[in-house]
């Protein structure tokens, strides 16, 4: 057959979108795979990491099909966001006209490269349904007290205008643009994850086995569950004098309760409410005040780099020695980790230390190495003994946690606590092209919801954007509204929701019959099928970056807790087996426009098919590995499927897989059919097991070099039979082609393995003479002792000819060892 990709890519995709190939059915009797890439953001153009990630799903759920499963692949975009309001800025254009015209690119892109979605389960997250529905669960949640509003000092971007989660500052910076944030003091909405924080982290034992251990690892320490010490510390008089008597006190949390004879200072963050007393009420001088500003607008991260504190002119009594101990305010402390003050141990903690030697505080040792010298030149962090610690002296560091806090809990000074470094997830927004948040300010009512019946609370189109604050805040009449409970004059909620929240639920809409989308956003029959079948919960295949473990995934893992208990779902995580491809690099970096390193798969399409992209990306790399681009290995993987066509001249057409026998064989026919099982036990594996695609497809480029060996039809039409089925979800286009062409398409479907051509016949030994190798045998796997001596002695006549055959051994299956003299 004459290889033309672009005729045969043409024709399939016609076929496949005439007859709605790739529909899941309604017979919930089969059993079924539910397989799921992460959606894009309609960007515009696919990118070879979407090509990469959408061919792995892809090559699930054809393999899948394959053998008889009901397959659910479906595709939607994450379409609110920040980059829509930057491009209407940028080209005068509407945020809604400008990503809907991307996504109609984007689905011709993905129907040039064959994938296999449904069609009658596409979405965009800022659809109006999806937002309608998507509210009702906001008000829901709001009603279960899981979202409340409150003010704080949060995560500004100044580049993009708008409120950030903490899980969306990376290293200081915007995730999206990288601009340094700031601290702002404003109204926020919050979810309350911290009130799932346990059941998110025991919860992680539930995908051993499924997810990568680096990404468990990652939420874990996210989550970053401590157990410890909470108690007061009590000003001294003089010190509450100077706070107008309206502190007494401040509670710390530790985790090193072990340590607490050797607190010899406490810091309090600049943002404690102490601290801001002393700014509004001019306790603290100019230049005190500057400094700590300037901490406050410093990133989370930043500040645990460079050390740097001022001194409150305040004391706290040390509740067990009465001893007098200064509060500080230190920039590593942070308000949004325990209650925004520390005790300080700079003898036991490296970070304490530095501190205590920038500003000449004292430092107390109060453990000791069991055996050896305590060096004081720097912090002693390891477990040792206690000294200086009353009656705790002489105690192993680690059981006197327990002790300590025994001490503390029945002289009603302080208790064990758990804290979480996760945080309750703020999701507000100052932005417009985003899901309104559905609530309304009512002078009389207070914060109220919308009524269920009014949904969606859909975007006005009428908006100017210009980058400068939030265009629904500015609009003339949209906030304007009727409250909800009293019918007064109120105003609309002008906030939108943070877009994670589409993502943490998309994945549920999917699940629901096209013949009530508009009605529900998932149906019971349907959740319970695709997600929730006997002895099994979530997606079978979820596939994405890692660059998602802690932001998107902890929050999906979140909303179905969430939903679980609000009676949506019965069951606890989303996702079974997680995939977490890797990058896709050229030159050795990310691809990136701005290091014009970037490949146009709409260019390598036109050049040589999607076949050819689909085959060199599962190829070149292991998925979980990076994937380095590589303009010679493409064209190497067009010319095997060249290759491929042309060879497919040597097989016959037929409906039936051709019986051979194999006892009538010659050696490379033989050879040539083992190849091919070979290869069919390897695809098997990599798809259940272990997802190395790169081994898969090596195995059928040996069958096939085995094939070229030898030229009976027979044979050849086998070969065809079975690696077309093989290669199908890696390169469906030719497949079909082939599959049609010779076979009626009646061979894509399960392939059985023929065991007979793994029956070893015959036995290749090695032949040595006095332990040095000499010739190598073939002989029949029945055969006696005594006939492959003689046929070993044959083999090395040369060697042995006048030489008396002292012993001959035979080690079965390795060799044969003639022992001579003379």
């Amino acid at each position: 057959m004459n290889y033309v990709s672009k005729d045969i890519e043409a024709k399939w995709q016609k076929f496949w979108l005439e007859h709605k190939s790739f529909e899941p059915s309604e017979d919930f009797s089969k059993e079924k795979k539910y397989i799921l890439s992460m959606f894009p953001f309609p960007s515009g153009r696919l990118h070879m990491g979407h090509v990469r990630n959408y061919t792995l799903s892809d090559t699930f759920a054809r393999y899948y099909r394959q053998q008889g499963f009901n397959v659910l692949h479906p595709i939607g975009f994450d379409s609110f966001g920040m980059p829509a309001e930057n491009a209407a800025i940028k080209n005068g254009s509407h945020p809604k006209g400008w990503t809907y015209d991307n996504i109609d690119y984007m689905k011709k892109e993905f129907a040039s490269l064959g994938f296999s979605f449904s069609k009658d389960r596409e979405l965009a997250t800022s659809d109006e349904l999806y937002t309608k529905f998507e509210q009702g669960f906001i008000i829901d949640m709001y009603e279960k007290g899981l979202l409340y509003r409150k003010k704080g000092m949060l995560n500004w971007c100044p580049h993009d205008m708008t409120v950030l989660a903490n899980e969306q500052v990376v290293d200081g910076c915007c995730w999206r643009c990288d601009t340094p944030i700031v601290k702002k003091d404003m109204n926020q909405y919050y979810f309350k994850i911290t009130q799932y924080g346990d059941e998110l982290l025991e919860d992680l034992h539930k995908l051993e086995g499924g997810w990568p251990k680096q990404v468990l690892t990652m939420q874990e320490n996210w989550i970053g569950k401590s157990n410890g010490l909470a108690f007061n510390l009590f000003f001294d008089e003089e010190s509450k004098a100077n706070l107008g008597s309206n502190f007494d006190s401040f509670d710390v949390f530790t985790t090193r309760p072990d340590t607490i004879y050797g607190v010899s200072y406490t810091a309090l963050a600049p943002e404690h409410p102490i601290v801001t007393y002393m700014i509004d009420n001019a306790l603290l001088d100019a230049a005190v005040i500057t400094q700590i500003k300037e901490m406050k607008n410093s990133s989370s991260i930043d500040r645990q780099k460079e050390k740097s504190g001022v001194s409150l002119g305040l004391n706290v009594i040390h509740p067990l020695t009465n001893e007098k101990i200064p509060v500080w305010i230190a920039n590593f402390v942070l308000m949004d980790y325990g209650s925004g003050a520390v005790m300080a141990v700079p003898a036991h903690d490296d970070r304490d230390f530095d501190f205590a030697k920038k500003y000449s505080l004292p430092i107390h040792a109060v453990i000791k190495p069991a055996d050896g010298e305590l060096d004081l030149t720097k912090a002693y962090t390891e477990v040792g003994v206690l000294f200086n610690s009353g009656k705790f002296d002489g105690i192993n560091s680690k059981e006197a946690q327990s002790k300590v806090i025994d001490h503390f809990e029945s002289a009603k000074l302080g208790q064990k606590t758990t804290n979480y470094k996760l945080k309750d997830w703020g999701v507000s927004r100052q932005r417009y092209w985003g899901a309104p948040i559905p609530f309304v300010h009512c002078d009389d009512c207070g914060l109220v919801m919308e009524k269920k019946e009014n949904l969606p609370i859909a975007l006005p189109h009428d908006v100017e954007i210009t980058g400068e604050g939030n265009p629904l805040e500015k609009h003339p009449t949209w906030k304007h509204c009727k409250c909800p409970v009293c019918g007064k004059d109120a105003i609309r909620e002008t906030d939108t929701m943070d877009t994670f929240v589409e993502s943490s639920w998309y994945f549920l809409r999917f699940c629901a019959s096209p013949a009530n989308w508009e009605k529900e956003a998932f149906s019971a029959e349907q959740i319970k099928y695709w997600m929730h079948p006997k002895g099994h919960e979530g997606v079978d295949h979820y596939i994405g970056g890692i660059e998602h473990a802690i932001l998107h995934l902890l929050y999906a893992r979140f909303f179905t807790k969430v939903f679980r208990d609000l009676g949506y779902v019965e069951f606890d995580e989303p996702f079974d087996k997680l995939l977490t491809q890797g990058m896709v690099l050229k030159d050795g970096a990310k691809m990136s426009k701005s290091k014009g390193n970037t490949v146009d798969p709409d260019a390598i399409i036109e050049k040589y098919g999607a076949d050819t992209a689909r085959l060199f990306i599962l190829f070149a790399a292991p998925p979980t590995q990076e994937l380095e681009w590589n303009d010679s290995a493409v064209e190497g993987a067009y010319r095997f499927l060249k290759r491929f066509a042309d060879r497919s001249q040597f097989a016959q057409k037929t409906a039936t897989l051709p019986k051979i026998d194999h006892s009538t064989l010659s050696k490379e026919e033989k050879a040539a059919r083992k190849k091919v099982y070979e290869a069919l036990n390897r695809a098997n594996e990599v798809y259940n097991e272990r997802y190395t695609f790169n081994t898969m497809i090596a195995g059928v480029m040996e069958a096939m070099n085995a094939l070229n060996e030898q030229n009976n039809p027979k044979v050849w039409t086998e070969g065809y039979w079975v690696l077309t089925s093989i290669l199908e979800p890696i390169v469906p286009h030719i497949c079909w082609e082939l599959s049609h062409a010779l076979f009626g398409g009646k061979n894509l479907g399960v392939q059985k393995v023929c065991e007979e051509v793994f029956e070893v016949e015959a036995l290749t030994l090695g032949v040595s003479v006095n332990g040095k190798n000499r010739a190598t045998i073939e002989v029949g796997v029945q055969e006696s002792e005594e006939t492959i001596i003689e046929i070993a002695k044959a083999s090395v006549e040369k060697w042995i000819e006048g030489k008396e055959i002292v012993k001959a051994i035979v080690i079965p299956g390795k060799l044969v060892n003639l022992v001579i003299k003379g």
